[in-house]
């Protein structure tokens, strides 16, 4: 992630350093928000490798309007989000609307994005500052857990979120990837959960992948996303076997982080098939949920169907490290 993104990715230093004196500010009082009880919803963590549709299934879970998650505007008060989502619904919840003088807050959250971010004050955000901000992460986006449960504060961490659902009185869904690798971490830290791994057709993953590092980074020879344990050895490969072994590794770290997780706390859904049937997904998650105690007391109403973005590869240097990797699984 550390790699200089061309100008209209790059970062707002006088907004990064904003954030933090505010958050700084704010901490006094989240600290006095944090709760002692354990979540009262379920938790739906989103997983699985960069380019996977992940983006678009967290936009169709903001706007089933059943889940809470965190918005663009919720992402600002990283170490303050209990008091964040206080502030949103006084800005943007419809209990709290007078005469429309803040209605340019509450705008539809669309399908639309760009690399994963997108645009509007509650569109979905990825949140990675909120989980940064206890993942003791150096260079390589991976510790054991073992050595997580050393060093993350996970009583705070289970408090933030405990906080955000008594706010919200909802269950929250978001993008939970840079723990690809942990997900034994998260199992134990919240009884309540739902996994859903999020996956795409290899081939059509990865050219999205290259794709997005021309778009970001200006070329595709540079890393795009978290570096995972593998980083060092495809590092010396070309870009296209990079990306080949990128998502061919996070997919197997989830397929066997999801092994030990309980039969209803993890579903899989395939991009492809999702964009065929959203309605069908909908009902697992629902059956999910239901096992974990928390009844979903609504009825499908979004989109039959949505677009497939791609569907055929026919780059012969996509096609041999595809091979290069999947040809021995």
């Amino acid at each position: 992630m550390t790699e200089k993104r061309l100008q209209p990715f790059q970062r707002n230093k006088s907004l990064e350093n904003f954030l933090t004196e505010v958050n700084a500010d704010l901490w006094h009082v989240e600290e006095s928000l944090l709760p002692a009880h354990k979540p009262a919803f379920p938790l739906v963590f989103v997983m699985g490798p960069l380019r996977s549709g992940s983006t678009l299934l967290t936009q169709w879970l903001a706007n089933t309007g059943l889940f809470a998650y965190p918005t663009n505007l919720l992402s600002r008060f990283y170490r303050a989000p209990i008091m964040g989502a206080k502030l949103q619904l006084l800005l943007a919840d419809e209990r709290y609307n007078f005469r429309d003088e803040l209605k340019d807050f509450s705008q539809p959250v669309s399908f639309d994005s760009e690399n994963g971010k997108t645009k509007g004050a509650l569109a979905p955000n990825e949140f990675w500052y909120f989980w940064r901000r206890f993942l003791p992460f150096g260079n390589i986006d991976y510790l054991p857990t073992s050595e997580l449960f050393e060093k993350v504060d996970t009583k705070t961490l289970i408090a933030e979120f405990s906080g955000m659902m008594g706010v919200f009185n909802k269950p929250i869904s978001l993008k939970a990837m840079i723990l690809n690798y942990n997900i034994d971490f998260l199992d134990a830290l919240f009884e309540k959960a739902v996994f859903i791994h999020c996956k795409r057709d290899p081939l059509t993953n990865m050219e999205s992948a290259l794709n997005a590092r021309k778009r970001q980074l200006g070329d595709i020879d540079k890393w795009y996303s978290f570096k995972i344990p593998e980083y060092p050895e495809l590092s010396r490969l070309d870009p296209y076997e990079q990306v080949a072994g990128q998502i061919f590794h996070v997919n197997k770290a989830v397929e066997q982080g999801l092994e030990n997780v309980a039969q209803h706390k993890k579903m899989t859904v395939q991009y492809e098939d999702f964009c065929r049937r959203p309605e069908a997904v909908f009902d697992q998650l629902k059956s999910k949920l239901g096992a974990n105690g928390y009844d979903l007391d609504a009825e499908y109403c979004l989109a039959e169907r949505f677009n497939i973005s791609r569907d055929k590869v026919t780059d012969p240097r996509i096609l041999r490290a595809y091979h290069a990797f999947y040809g021995k699984s």
